[in-house]
């Protein structure tokens, strides 16, 4: 795709809300961000493109919640796409900007060429992983592999983890500016439909067993709302939904100027790590002196690479594990 100038949107989250149907919605625009990410590993196509959806995905569920800490999507198979693991960390203060960071693991070997990125997953799980941080436990939700897409499975993570109706409308690629290099770019559009009480999960046919869909949580006036916000959705094109061309609010306002949208702040993204020395240290502080030796390297070291950044640590084994025996002198 073709595009033109780059926009104030860039790397955004717009939080809406629906009034007349009670429901609300995310907007968010990825450019930089997700250049960022995918520049970080040389990532064949479809495993890029599965981590442009997840990274998109990230962003409009971690806006949703209040974060104190961090929200995390994990996507497991068994196809040669094995992991894509992504991170939002919210704003530590007002104003602040939130960070993503991403990455893939997959079998370069088993990888079909040219194939729907969503088949090299194979049978897996979608989760949830939302860490409040210091002294809270972290909270984990799972739904199975399944819809044709990662938002197929976020949507049926939320009917039936969250019981809220929940919509993605995505679109991601690469995108060229006038006499510039390719670049990635991702936007999409979150509707979900809040409850006016605790909803009660629909029980399926004995026998029948299956996902909870938004069908099964609404009833009479709410069901028709949010049937008629997700017809005005599908009107959607993908130029609308990447940028730059259309702005966010004029986006809205085209499609729900009838649902009488309010729009809230909106929230500044950026890539972000937070990979760190004393948090490599922390994480060999369980092994013994044994186990630190068989780490080190023939040049007497011990390295960590972080698999998000790419940063290499280069430490001193004797400063390792719980029996180490002297100071915290590491050279990464």
């Amino acid at each position: 795709m073709t595009l033109g100038n780059k926009i104030a949107w860039d790397d955004t989250v717009l939080p809406f809300q629906l009034d007349v149907p009670d429901i609300r919605g995310r907007i968010a625009r990825l450019d930089g961000v997700l250049d960022a990410v995918l520049s970080q590993h040389n990532y064949p196509p479809e495993i890029e493109a599965l981590v442009a959806e997840a990274a998109i995905l990230t962003a409009l569920i971690g806006q949703t919640i209040k974060l104190r800490w961090k929200l995390s999507l994990q996507i497991r198979g068994d196809g040669p796409a094995r992991l894509i693991a992504t991170d939002y960390f919210g704003p530590q203060e007002d104003g602040r900007r939130a960070r993503i960071r991403a990455y893939a693991s997959y079998d370069a070997e088993r990888l079909e060429q040219g194939a729907d990125p969503f088949d090299q997953i194979g049978k897996g799980y979608f989760a949830i992983l939302i860490d409040q941080g210091e002294g809270t436990v972290p909270y984990q939700g799972i739904t199975p592999i399944a819809g044709g897409s990662l938002a197929a499975c976020a949507e049926a993570y939320f009917a039936q983890s969250e019981q809220l109706p929940t919509r993605f409308e995505i679109a991601f690629g690469r995108s060229q500016e006038p006499g510039q290099a390719e670049s990635w770019r991702a936007g999409g559009v979150m509707l979900q439909h809040m409850p006016k009480t605790s909803p009660l999960k629909a029980e399926p046919e004995a026998g029948e067993p299956r996902l909870t869909t938004a069908a099964d949580l609404l009833s009479d006036d709410d069901a028709e709302n949010w049937s008629r916000a997700n017809i005005l959705l599908d009107s959607v094109e993908e130029l609308e939904l990447v940028g730059p061309g259309v702005p966010p609010a004029d986006l809205l306002w085209r499609l729900f100027n009838q649902e009488e949208p309010r729009i809230h702040d909106p929230q500044n993204i950026t890539f972000g790590c937070t990979c760190s020395e004393d948090r490599v240290r922390q994480s060999m502080s369980i092994y013994s002196a044994r186990d630190i030796a068989h780490m080190t390297t023939e040049d007497g070291d011990v390295t960590a690479d972080c698999q998000f950044c790419g940063a290499h640590y280069v430490l001193d084994p004797a400063t390792l594990g719980f029996e180490a025996e002297g100071t915290h002198d590491g050279r990464g």
